[in-house]
């Protein structure tokens, strides 16, 4: 019975190995292997800050600010360099960059370094994940676009479990050591991609030649703008999450740095068991459908933070927010690349990832303010209000029907259904 079971699972294995090409499995590699090195730093971050600088906190959101929006110029940048020229070189210095920065932040202990520090990283971070999702466009086709995004939010959150579980002892036992361990796992991921990935920049047309290199025909794509106007409040609720959490839990309820990494574990558990297949449900709803109810979900995972104060109930708000994670986010990025021409996918992703760089620039700085001046848990009715104010917008675009937001159509329902009864007949 158990080594029918081993040869089932096997099989499905071969199955969905194939299913893709061999370009998204190294991409796939490449995620969690960045996302575990950077997982090592980006949870503490806020703390790391706060312990070297001394200073206060609202001092502290402002840098945040300052990162989002050096990313944001960065990444209006890379966009149409990376379309006219290439995803991988690019991605390439992103990383070898985020190496030597993570270097130095480790002898960073003025507010004013800091400030350096924070503003040059933000400008080199993007780069890597732009790269990967406007290469899975080139070399995925749509109907499986959906689900290859989910796989790549699971490469990355294996990386998340990895990182920030072991980031969380790192921290209290060899404080120093961890930037340079971040440091050099990006430095040698820099080097493995520009050895081991092709270029996969689509072949452009005369006219695509000719036409502008900035953001000009995205600008009058009405529909997609609103669209991220709107999934910036969602992704405001996720920052203020992952930004604010650990000090929130640490100053007011006594939850260590060890404590919330196992938090940010689960979600990461979480994405990893269950993307793929959450994934596989909800492309049978409307693309918008199925973010507004994520929205409302974030909104609750909020709400419930506010109301509690232990590790347990704090682990329980996590598991609420990443449902709502697991509905918004593949979702988002398979409707962005079925939006974008194929000579302006980096753009698209490009601006796509804007809103969370947004979202890390003005949810800190405004969560921040909320914590000083009215009351640490103001922060989390906050992020309610703005999940409520999300789910209303993405409902009314569906009203009044912006974007193409029809369920896959027939012939990709027959295409999935036969799919999946593969999946079924090998496990």
């Amino acid at each position: 019975m158990q080594l029918t079971i081993v040869h089932r699972c096997s099989d499905q294995l071969r199955l969905l190995l194939r299913r893709y090409p061999l370009q998204f499995w190294l991409l796939f590699a490449g995620f969690v292997v960045n996302r575990a090195s950077n997982g090592l730093i980006w949870p503490f971050l806020t703390i790391y800050v706060r312990e070297q600088s001394g200073a206060p906190l609202s001092h502290i959101t402002a840098l945040f600010t300052l990162e989002a929006l050096t990313g944001l110029l960065a990444t209006a940048a890379i966009g149409p360099v990376m379309d006219r020229f290439g995803r991988k070189l690019v991605m390439a210095l992103s990383l070898l960059g985020s190496g030597a920065l993570l270097v130095a932040m480790r002898e960073a202990h003025t507010l004013e370094a800091w400030a350096l520090l924070l503003a040059v990283y933000g400008m080199v971070i993007p780069a890597f994940t732009i790269g990967a999702h406007a290469m899975v466009a080139d070399v995925v086709p749509e109907i499986q676009r959906p689900s290859a995004y989910a796989l790549m939010r699971i490469a990355q959150n294996v990386g998340v479990a990895v990182g920030p579980a072991v980031g969380g002892f790192l921290v209290v036992s060899a404080y120093g050591l961890t930037y340079l361990i971040a440091a050099a796992v990006n430095a040698v991921l820099g080097v493995l991609v520009l050895l081991l990935l092709a270029e996969t920049l689509p072949k452009r047309s005369a006219a695509a030649q000719r036409s502008s290199g900035g953001y000009v025909r995205l600008l009058r794509d009405r529909a997609f703008v609103v669209f991220i106007a709107v999934l910036l409040l969602v992704e405001m609720i996720i920052t203020l999450v992952f930004v604010l959490l650990p000090v929130y839990a640490k100053e007011n309820f006594g939850v260590l740095e060890n404590q919330y990494g196992l938090i940010v574990t689960i979600n990461a558990l979480m994405v990893v068991l269950f993307q793929y297949s959450m994934t596989r449900f909800t492309q049978r709803f409307r693309p918008l459908t199925v973010i507004a109810a994520g929205a409302l979900v974030y909104a609750v995972g909020s709400m419930t933070i506010a109301l509690g104060s232990t590790f347990a109930a704090f682990a329980f708000s996590m598991v609420i927010v990443t449902i709502g994670e697991l509905m918004v986010a593949p979702t988002g990025l398979a409707l962005t690349a079925r939006l974008a021409p194929h000579d302006m996918r980096a753009r698209y992703m490009g601006v796509y990832s804007i809103t969370y760089t947004l979202a890390a620039g003005i949810a800190p700085l405004i969560g921040g303010q909320l914590n000083d001046r009215i009351s640490p848990d103001a922060i989390w009715y906050g992020g309610l209000v703005l999940g409520v104010a999300a789910a209303a917008g993405f409902f009314l675009m569906q009203r009044a029907r912006l974007l193409p937001d029809e369920p896959a159509s027939t012939k990709t329902k027959r295409m999935l259904a036969a799919s999946q009864a593969e999946d079924c007949d090998a496990c």
